[in-house]
């Protein structure tokens, strides 16, 4: 069965958390190497946004979340997540405001040319999703710790395996543009890696 979603969604609750959407998202000047990563973290205070020419995942799961801020505060989050995935044109930034200084971007983009970024075993967690999007092979409804086609629920998620969640045999998306509070992956391959830092505000969109 193929699933074609379009436009915008916005997650506040986990009530409205699994409308289908994916995205991907690499991390801001951090070499990702191949192996698993420690999965429980807290993340900042701060959203990055990113945006993909182009998406294509196999493996693709999603379930809902909750990520914990340095602090305490927890905030509802939908992570997607792939078994493997290609990306064509990413671009990856965030603001960072400064005392007294102002605020200073850090912008990210890679895959650009003939080569593209290349993903295993990838979690986002997000809260917002722009794109053009088709899902193949897709079962909306399935308990998330049941979901068999993706790469399972994240080592230490805090999410509820049997709560609602969502799955397909593959993705492909287009025209991705995303807000995200985290990702983590087993291997991130970023061909044509580019970072620059600059005063004010340079954002992906």
């Amino acid at each position: 069965m193929e699933s074609v979603a379009r436009g915008g969604t916005r997650w506040k609750r986990f009530a409205v958390v699994m409308v289908p959407s994916v995205a991907a998202t690499a991390a801001i000047g951090v070499a990702l190497s191949q192996g698993a990563l420690a999965a429980s973290f807290n993340v900042s205070g701060q959203q990055f946004k990113v945006s993909v020419d182009r998406l294509d995942g196999t493996g693709f799961a999603q379930y809902g979340a909750l990520d914990t801020q340095h602090g305490g505060k927890k905030i509802p989050v939908a992570v997607s997540a792939f078994k493997s995935a290609k990306l064509k044109g990413l671009c990856q930034s965030v603001v960072i405001p400064v005392p007294v200084f102002g605020d200073v971007s850090l912008k990210l983009t890679a895959g650009n040319g003939s080569k593209q970024v290349e993903a295993k075993n990838l979690f986002i967690d997000l809260d917002q999703l722009n794109a053009d999007a088709t899902f193949r092979g897709i079962d909306i409804g399935v308990a998330a710790g049941d979901a068999h086609k993706g790469p399972g629920i994240n080592k230490g998620d805090a999410a509820d395996p049997g709560s609602f969640g969502q799955q397909s045999d593959s993705a492909t998306l287009v025209g991705v543009k995303q807000t995200a509070w985290a990702t983590s992956a087993g291997t991130f391959k970023l061909s044509g890696l580019s970072m620059k830092v600059s005063k004010g505000k340079n954002e992906c969109f």
